[in-house]
């Protein structure tokens, strides 16, 4: 009878964690430097799954299937819907007003300007934090929110900690 209870268990934590993985959490391992130093090529970081009701927020680090090849890719949200955004000499400006970025080294996009781009509805603008490398929205525009499969809520191991 014990083994019976404690086999039931165990399978009840097992089928537990397939549907906690599959629907609700999951990790991955990044392979781009595109969001470094905030995430580094060989971190392993936990993704909240996302339902297409979850609102998506600025600063969020999502990830998505990229437009430009269908690769997995990781970026930071700094635009949402109706938000204009843009970058003068370096600087994201986003409704008219600098956005404070300490992750971003400035001085490698140094003379970098683009168009204001104006968010459409259910969409929003994601770019890498090391941006003299990351392609990102400046290049194939915002992106539905309905293709974002995962918000990062944290870092397990991290290589940017360990260079």
């Amino acid at each position: 009878m014990r083994w019976g209870i404690t086999g039931a268990a165990a399978v009840t934590v097992l089928v537990a964690a397939v549907i906690i993985r599959t629907q609700l959490i999951d990790t991955v391992t990044v392979s781009s430097d595109s969001m470094d130093p905030t995430v580094c090529t060989g971190d392993t970081v936990v993704l909240a799954r996302l339902d297409h009701d979850t609102a998506i927020k600025v600063d969020d680090i999502v990830t998505f299937p990229s437009p430009a090849d269908g690769q997995p890719a990781i970026k930071r949200v700094v635009a949402v819907a109706g938000q204009s955004v843009a970058i003068q000499d370096a600087q994201l400006i986003v409704d008219g007003r600098e956005v404070q970025e300490p992750y971003v080294d400035h001085a490698s996009i140094d003379g970098v300007y683009t168009a204001t781009v104006t968010v459409p509805q259910g969409d929003v603008f994601v770019m890498g934090d090391r941006r003299e490398i990351s392609i990102d929205s400046r290049e194939y525009g915002p992106i539905p929110t309905s293709i974002i499969d995962g918000r990062m809520i944290m870092k397990l191991w991290s290589e940017c900690e360990t260079r």
